[in-house]
């Protein structure tokens, strides 16, 4: 029949668009989607309302959107179309516990375990409900619970329950027309502590607010600065949400007691373990540059080590100089010379009346490190001598030569530089460190460069030049090129210089050779001139010289 087949036709057409619809609603989910999922199940749910599935997989949607009101609707109608439907009474005690009645959540925990013991998300929900509860209220025993007062709230509950028991309520969404009119989100509580409930979101919630704060973005001239406005403030609406929810689950005293007790239990369980974890936290806050962060630890550390009693904590004075030590690095890298200085000498004043040896050779690196920071290079040098027989290693000598070495250099000393660069040149290439041999090599050609001996310097910076080429350390051959172009520079202008020299020294000596004929020879020469002239120029000569001779000797003294 026509009539039949159009209306067979018109059933598999609506079956047809409610499963796309729900497929559609899957996929969005899938994607993490949850709006779009939400129009896809309220679009399969206005052609069956009594989809008990379509009903639970919105209400988780509600739920992942931060709203436990309509995820609790979706939840209860899918219940009253099957009250053991497992799904529904598991997402009707999240939806509650969300809303932050945890006792009512409880008791559907309960419920759905009492059913299906074997899920372990039942087990989950009653510790987590029943932690939020003792959170918030204390321990059970200290409660004692009276059967009076006021019973109406639950029999509100029962008949709302009748009332709504065969009938479906679409949840209400909020209209965007609604949400122009709505006032800017405040938190309820101070900025602390709204930072301590959200944690890594408080970043989120700040750059929000900031947001709000530019003009240009969220001014209602425009329909898309009305939608930043909108999308900021649903963001900022849930974080409040969140924190209030999270705040009713854990108050903040409740966090801080814990906090106390675990730190107490730590000390009081295994002290060492609690030492222990502490140092390593501190190594690892100053090997990745945090240093405030190690300061604050090291210095609560020590407070705690110092309040324990020498029965409690072993090597207990060791330990307390490792932590003078720590906070002296930090302050060092803070640029706090002074407290440094003065917890590095702690951990050295420690050492010495302990007889702790390893210590003091610590501490003794450490000063010499803070004055050699300081530019107090005479002191810096004084510490590191007295550390010298305390070396252990080959490359541990290599290395505080070669500080020593440079804080000569820096004073003048510049024998003394050269001296305690060979010294470090051999610990190194005791040590077979390659790159210690360069530092060390470096040294030495500077120290020549600076006592003159320029040929060496260059030999020396040649050397250099070639293990730095193997290390293919780029910065440290660059400069040790420039360096030596410097150096060759010196010399070439050094012989340019000492030809020059020779040449004036040389014109000096002959004007010297003529400038120094003797009058004798003069007179030798005049008499040779009287012997080969005429006799009467002869005796004219003669008279001339003898004229000339007495002018010059009047006395007639003779030698």
């Amino acid at each position: 029949m026509p009539g039949k087949d159009k209306r067979s036709d018109d059933g598999e057409e609506s079956t047809g668009t409610f499963e796309t619809l729900r497929d559609e609603g899957e996929h969005f989910v899938h994607v993490k989607q949850f709006g779009k999922a939400i129009e896809s199940f309220t679009k399969a749910l206005d052609m069956r309302p009594e989809d008990k599935g379509c009903l639970v997989t919105r209400s988780k949607c509600w739920l992942q959107l931060g709203n436990a009101d309509n995820s609790l609707i979706d939840a209860e109608a899918a219940l009253d179309q099957d009250k053991e439907f497992i799904q529904a009474l598991f997402q009707k005690a999240e939806a509650l516990y969300q809303k932050g009645d945890f006792e009512n959540a409880l008791v559907f925990y309960h419920r759905g375990h009492k059913q299906r013991s074997e899920l372990h998300q039942f087990r989950l929900g009653i510790q987590k409900a029943q932690e939020a509860i003792n959170n918030s209220i204390g321990a059970a025993d200290s409660i004692k619970l009276e059967v009076k007062g006021d019973l109406s709230y639950f029999n509100k509950q029962e008949e709302a329950k009748k009332q709504q028991k065969g009938t479906y309520n679409k949840p209400k969404q909020i209209k965007r027309e609604e949400k122009r009119d709505r006032e800017r989100p405040k938190p309820s509580s101070d900025s602390k502590t709204v930072k301590e409930l959200l944690g890594e979101l408080y970043g989120d919630k700040a750059y929000l607010e900031k947001l709000l704060q530019d003009e240009c973005m969220t001014s209602k001239r425009s329909a898309t600065s009305q939608e930043i406005t909108d999308r900021v403030w649903d963001g900022l609406d849930y974080l409040n949400s969140r924190a209030d929810f999270w705040r009713q689950q854990k108050p903040m005293y409740a966090r801080k007691r814990d906090r106390m007790q675990g730190q107490m239990k730590a000390k009081t369980r295994d002290p060492t373990s609690f030492i222990l974890k502490s140092l390593e936290d501190i190594d690892e806050a100053q090997s990745k540059g945090r240093y405030e962060e190690s300061l604050q630890k090291a210095k609560k550390t020590l407070t705690s080590v110092e309040s324990m009693s020498s029965d409690d904590i072993q090597n207990q004075q060791e330990i307390i100089a490792n932590l003078h030590s720590q906070i002296g690095n930090a302050c060092l890298e803070l640029g706090k010379f002074n407290q440094a200085m003065h917890h590095h000498e702690k951990d050295l004043n420690i050492a010495k009346d302990n007889d702790l040896e390893d210590a003091k050779s610590r501490a003794l690196d450490n000063l010499g490190r803070v004055y050699a920071r300081k530019g107090d290079y005479e002191k810096a040098v004084e510490v590191w001598e007295e550390k010298i027989p305390m070396s252990k290693s080959s490359l541990e000598s290599a290395w505080l030569f070669h500080e020593v070495g440079r804080c000569c250099l820096e004073m003048g000393k510049f024998t003394e530089a050269r001296d305690y660069g060979e010294k470090s040149l051999a610990a190194a290439q005791d040590a077979g460190d390659k790159s210690w041999t360069l530092h060390s090599s470096v040294l030495i050609a500077q120290s020549e460069v600076k006592l003159g001996d320029l040929q060496a310097a260059a030999d020396s910076f040649e050397k250099s030049l070639v293990m730095a080429k193997e290390q293919s350390d780029t910065a440290a051959e660059q400069a040790i090129q420039r360096a030596l172009s410097d150096v060759n520079d010196k010399i070439v202008q050094g012989v340019k210089d000492g030809d020059d020299k020779d040449e004036e020294d040389a014109q000096k000596r002959t004007t010297s050779r003529h400038s120094s004929v003797t009058e004798d020879e003069k007179k030798e020469d005049a008499k040779e001139y009287v012997k080969g002239a005429p006799v009467d120029e002869q005796q004219e000569q003669t008279e001339q010289t003898e004229h000339t001779e007495k002018k010059e000797n009047p006395d007639g003294i003779t030698d």
